[in-house]
């Protein structure tokens, strides 16, 4: 195994040949240096991993080698020691990216945790996460057995979510294929268990979690009557947990996470009835009882998802708020510079809500363009594109403007995705539905394993096409694949993110609520 070859620079080196002779013995290759000159062009000449700096030294000072350093190679980590406790110096020193700050008197075990940290930590991470991870299963399987209620498996699923974003990074491939077991364990139980409960959700009087037509009554409208801050409210179309979890630093720069609260959007876990139903405060049934002019049914013709801003309206008024409020569907680039160049403008407002589709349009790109099926191959690659998009998209510029405004802000979403990997055969006239994840119809002929199947739609609040309607919601990570041209089908659907169905990944969502910084 080749040394770690360190750098040390200190106009009093002769004073730490104790620590150098006890980073040799670890089997550490030291070159010493007295001034920053020289150090300069040591560094210039040969491969270090890393490099020890005094700050305070004769000739050219330690922040000034810093930075001639970085400028030669910006990846080595340097690790600044000085007598100085002053903090314009801490603040230039760490302004200049260097990987830890250590005030002398230094001692050997100080210096090692050091280079441990800087040298082997994404090592000692992996190592240490696959311990863990270990100690976990045999808890994370026991739980599954004993999940019996909605408020276990939102616990349940968060732990595996967590356990796949720290394992995710850990070279361990066969640790992810087990945790990757664990999670299709937990769709195919959490399938059971919908099945189960969900129509007894819907029974007056019924304990049922938060779910898609009561999240503005019971969760946005407290924020707003409380009256301390103008209130914005993001839908992020499609925005699954994990996704969540992934931008969540960076929403945290601008502003403090509040409260966090799972909910359960309603199935069809698809964007007309769940994002609908937030907005409207009403069951799909309701809505189309309610508001024919704005509901349309899935054989009909025309946009499903038209008229949230007069659903929200009509629900506001119901509500009894009688508010300034506006609301804006950003669907582009365009339309989502223009809405962060002018939200200052919004700044009187009690409530402004966006809808923000890019998700949306992320999961449908990668059924249809083979360059987004490469980039988002797995779920590690589908977060990974949603961090890079998110970082540089008008969403964050428009929340920035909202935290320099005091607008508490609330995010959201109206159902997730999943990676469908497996088809099921399904057969249906003409007037069926064409979504993979739910069918509705006459005469559905199915895999009864498969699907959870409902016969009478009211009793789940959700209209009918007409009198023998029923419904079949994919279970797992199943797609519904109808019996002509199966072969294409399969091969075109398989490994693409859909919807409308019931997992882990679709149907428990986040909801969290923020204060500026």
């Amino acid at each position: 195994m080749n040394k770690i070859k360190i750098l040390w620079v200190d106009d009093e080196i002769d004073l730490l040949k104790p620590h150098i002779l006890f980073l040799e013995k670890k089997n550490y290759e030291v070159t010493t240096c007295n001034n920053g000159r020289d150090a300069i062009d040591i560094f210039s000449e040969h491969n270090f991993d890393v490099v020890f700096l005094d700050e305070n030294m004769p000739g050219i000072s330690g922040l000034e080698t810093l930075s001639e350093i970085k400028e030669k190679k910006s990846s080595v980590p340097v690790i600044m020691i000085t007598k100085s406790e002053e903090e314009f110096i801490m603040e230039e020193a760490i302004g200049s990216k260097i990987a830890d700050y250590l005030i002398k008197p230094v001692n050997p075990n100080q210096i090692l945790l050091s280079l441990k940290k800087n040298l082997d930590h994404s090592r000692l991470v992996s190592e240490k996460t696959t311990l863990d991870y270990q100690k976990e299963f045999r808890k994370i399987a026991l739980d599954m057995s004993m999940a019996n209620s909605y408020e276990d498996w939102v616990e349940l699923y968060k732990k595996l979510l967590f356990w796949e974003i720290e394992l995710e990074n850990t070279k361990d491939s066969n640790l992810l294929s087990i945790l990757e077991s664990q999670k299709q364990e937990a769709n195919s139980q959490f399938g059971k268990f919908i099945e189960r409960n969900y129509e007894d959700w819907f029974q007056p009087k019924a304990e049922r979690p938060i779910q898609s037509h009561t999240l503005f009554r019971e969760l946005v409208v407290p924020e707003i009557v409380k009256k301390e801050k103008p209130v914005l409210f993001i839908v992020v179309d499609n925005l699954r947990y994990d996704q969540w979890k992934v931008i969540e630093n960076t929403v945290n720069n601008y502003y403090k996470l509040e409260k966090e609260i799972p909910y359960y959007a309603i199935l069809p876990t698809a964007t007309q009835y769940a994002r609908n139903a937030i907005f409207s405060g009403l069951l799909p049934l309701e809505m189309e009882k309610q508001f024919p002019q704005f509901w349309k049914n899935d054989v009909d013709e025309g946009g499903k998802n038209n008229f949230e801003g007069e659903f929200l309206t009509a629900h506001l008024k119901r509500l009894g708020l009688n508010i300034k409020q506006e609301y804006f569907k950003i669907t582009n680039l365009a339309s989502g510079k223009k809405l962060a160049d002018n939200f200052k403008t919004l700044k009187d407002h009690q409530l402004v809500s966006i809808v923000y589709n890019f998700v949306d349009m992320l999961s449908h790109a990668k059924t249809e363009m083979d360059v987004v099926k490469e980039l988002a191959s797995d779920d590690k690659a589908y977060r990974s594109l949603t961090l890079s998009w998110f970082k540089n998209s008008p969403l964050l510029e428009i929340i920035q403007q909202a935290q320099k405004l005091g607008f508490k802000l609330i995010i959201t979403t109206d159902h997730g995705t999943i990676n469908v990997k497996n088809p099921s055969k399904v057969i249906g006239d003409k007037n069926t539905s064409l979504n993979l994840r739910y069918k509705t119809g006459r005469s559905l002929s199915y895999e009864d394993k498969d699907v959870y199947a409902v016969k009478n739609p009211k009793d789940i609040g959700l209209p009918s096409i007409n009198m023998t309607s029923s419904y079949i919601f994919a279970k797992n990570d199943l797609f519904l694949a109808y019996v002509n041209n199966y072969n294409h089908y399969v091969s075109y659907y398989r490994n693409t993110y859909q919807h409308g169905g019931i997992s882990l990944e679709e149907m428990i969502v986040p909801f969290l609520v923020f204060n500026p910084r």
